[in-house]
């Protein structure tokens, strides 16, 4: 369900009664922002200091109400350049804050958080308790939510609770299709073009084609289970699957597609919901993680190198494995790669032969740290390799 709004201005900062329900029963009292009416969603928290912009047009973030667990939000207001959906489209469902800033202070700025979510129809709370929120929902586990601002608010609570219970689960959801690109389009390289690369757009966020592009790559975007055979016109020198929302387990379209790339040997790279296909398509299993992990501040070890990254991640669902573990699959020797330090998650799996690899994190980072970087260098070095080997054997 999306927000249902009543909206007819920017309202004053604590003017609009607001109520958060939790589906086991909790509520949170506070002040409406943005849009004003309903909104339902699963409620996770982000732990990043920064970026919220960037977080709220991610694509991943879609059917999720998002908590923030820094105190202040607002204070850098929202600009035309940090948008991570292709159109500035806010895809998180709702927004839970603690404190709103009252003025904005940022040179970029072009508009208020606040004001751009009453444009787009977004509903927020502020005045949130959120470290008790967050506290509980660490203990419980993400959960079915929804906001209610304005008469909303006023309904008895009872019946509130009764329309978030009723909701879709999270679980078993297939989301790709409805973030994902309707068509074609393509990301020109920054400087003459070394390769071409086919991304299917799962929900893809614009940094990822930006960073391609920065190392002379063009990248073809496709819509979420493009046929393989499609693909193949665009004679790719490698194949990337990007983040984006949903239940990985409900994937099978996107699992097929990627086990033709492997038997293809055409390099690949896959981040986030990337991560869960390739998993699945080496034979791998997935489940739901109790609240996941969302910020810009997440450890992962590389048991390969030995080397510990601090990661941006948005994922509540996971691949089941241990760290180093080797297992034989239709495609040759594939190794869990990375783990998370903070709980031992599965973060990445690659091919032995190195042919084929991905991780859990966001090394495009936007917001976050540019620790994964190399990731995509990576990538490009698979795709000079090949080039090399073909020149070679001309």
């Amino acid at each position: 369900m999306s927000a249902e709004t009543n909206y007819q201005g920017v309202s004053d900062i604590g003017s609009v009664p607001a109520l958060l329900v939790l589906a086991d029963g909790r509520t949170f009292h506070g002040f409406g922002f943005g849009a004003i009416g309903t909104t339902l969603g699963e409620a996770v928290f982000t732990t990043g200091m920064t970026g919220y912009q960037e977080t709220m047009t991610d694509p991943s973030y879609h059917r999720q109400i998002v908590i923030a667990t820094a105190p202040q939000i607002g204070n850098t207001g929202w600009n035309e350049e940090d948008d991570e959906s292709r159109d500035g489209r806010i895809w998180v469902a709702g927004l839970v804050i603690r404190d709103l800033s009252a003025r904005v202070s940022n040179w970029r700025a072009t508009t208020s958080l606040q004001q751009e979510m009453a444009n787009q129809g977004i509903v927020g709370i502020g005045g949130v308790d959120t470290r008790a929120l967050v506290r509980h929902i660490r203990e419980e586990g993400a959960i079915a939510a929804g906001i209610f601002s304005g008469r909303a608010a006023e309904l008895p609570v009872e019946e509130l609770l009764g329309i978030v219970r009723e909701q879709p689960s999270m679980a078993g959801a297939n989301l790709s299709a409805d973030v994902s690109t309707d068509e074609t389009y393509i990301v020109e390289a920054e400087d003459e073009p070394r390769h071409t690369v086919v991304a299917y757009d799962l929900g893809i966020k614009q940094n990822t084609p930006r960073r391609l592009a920065a190392r002379g790559v063009r990248t073809v975007i496709v819509p979420a289970e493009t046929p393989f055979e499609e693909i193949r016109k665009y004679n790719p020198a490698g194949v990337f699957i990007s983040n984006g929302p949903g239940d990985p387990a409900a994937a099978d379209a996107m699992v097929g597609i990627v086990r033709e790339i492997l038997a293809s040997n055409i390099p690949f790279f896959g981040i986030c919901f990337g991560n869960q296909i390739l998993g699945r398509a080496l034979g791998m299993e997935t489940y739901k993680l109790k609240f996941g992990h969302r910020g810009i501040n997440v450890p992962v070890k590389n048991h390969i190198t030995g080397k510990i990254d601090i990661t941006a991640q948005n994922h509540g669902f996971a691949l089941r494995g241990e760290a180093g573990q080797e297992f034989d699959t239709d495609f040759g020797t594939a190794v869990v790669t990375h783990t998370c330090l903070n709980d031992g998650v599965v973060e990445g799996v690659a091919l032995k032969s190195g042919r084929a690899y991905s991780v859990q994190y966001h090394p495009e980072a936007a917001a976050g740290p540019n620790d994964a970087s190399p990731l995509f260098d990576q990538f490009v070095g698979l795709m000079d390799a090949d080039a090399n080997n073909q020149k070679e054997g001309a």
